[in-house]
């Protein structure tokens, strides 16, 4: 006759086991279904709900990793600081430039060598306010776009969110358009009315990064705020916008610097921006004023 007391202890663990291996599939299955409803999400939110429906999903969805210490997507790795740039073969002190995609919340670095400047850096911004098109009035809680240039005096390493740097909203443009606004900020935290939060983690090494150029002799840098990728197809896909004068206005601006990867010289003539090509390796922005000179 078997023995029944030695083949139940047996059969406990099998089934055991075999529930546990049950639990862990249920487990990446959940997982897996929650990554490709966050990629449906991103993928068909904006054909369905619009450009805003697409901002209040990342919105809702960088505040819950702020509130649990997370990364924000994206991110790169912070802790391999030095290592990233000797990859890439920049140094620090170097001059710097930022371009900021208000839809997809990003803000890149970019950093000079050899005459060019190259791209250091995405860091997915936390948070921004408003929706998609220029900040108007002081107090709509929205934030700007438009080229913008930031120097050491607009620098607060003193701020209430950790660090800050002010990018001078209203330029000649905002002014030219009689908007109104102050205090336009990229800063620490995951907070905004107006300005771009970038985490204080990303926000350290920004900051290290931007002062060591304006310490290192860049009088000013360049900071270009666009609605979003300034393809041909996102435009064409907004033709009855309000803002669509405006927005291929920038992408003319957007593409000089596309093109040869120096900062754009801008100005403003009756009203509009008006872009030049950057002259040669100068990594210094003028800041932006009413001319309608060609020279």
């Amino acid at each position: 006759m078997p023995d029944i007391t030695q083949q139940q202890p047996t059969s406990r663990r099998r089934r055991k086991r075999w529930g546990g291996v049950l639990a862990l599939g249920f487990l990446l299955t959940l997982v897996a279904a929650g990554v490709a409803a966050i990629q449906f999400a991103q993928q068909w939110m904006p054909v369905v709900f619009g450009d805003d429906g697409l901002i209040r999903y990342e919105r809702s969805q960088r505040r819950m990793r702020a509130e649990y210490g997370l990364p924000m997507p994206g991110q790169p790795d912070l802790a391999r600081f030095s290592e990233r740039l000797a990859e890439q073969g920049l140094k620090e002190g170097a001059p710097v430039l930022v371009r900021i995609f208000k839809r997809e919340f990003e803000l890149e670095l970019w950093m000079q060598r050899d005459g060019a400047f190259r791209r250091f850096a995405t860091y997915p911004i936390c948070r921004w306010s408003g929706w998609l098109g220029p900040k108007l009035v002081e107090g709509d809680r929205q934030a700007p776009e438009g080229f913008y240039t930031v120097e050491a005096s607009a620098l607060n390493p003193n701020s209430r969110w950790f660090r800050s740097f002010n990018l001078g909203y209203p330029n000649a443009f905002d002014r030219a358009q009689g908007r109104t606004g102050s205090l336009i900020m990229v800063h620490g935290g995951c907070g905004s009315i107006g300005c771009f939060a970038m985490t204080n983690g990303q926000m350290a090494e920004i900051w290290r990064l931007v002062t060591a150029a304006l310490g290192g002799g860049q009088k000013r840098f360049q900071v270009q705020v666009y609605p979003f990728r300034m393809s041909e197809a996102e435009l064409n896909a907004r033709a009855k916008d309000p803002d669509i004068a405006f927005w291929r206005d920038l992408k003319t601006g957007h593409d000089l610097f596309e093109a040869n990867a120096v900062p754009p010289r801008v100005s403003v003539c009756k009203g509009r921006y008006q872009f030049q090509a950057g002259a040669g390796a100068s990594p210094d922005s003028e800041p932006i004023q009413a001319s309608c000179s060609n020279g």
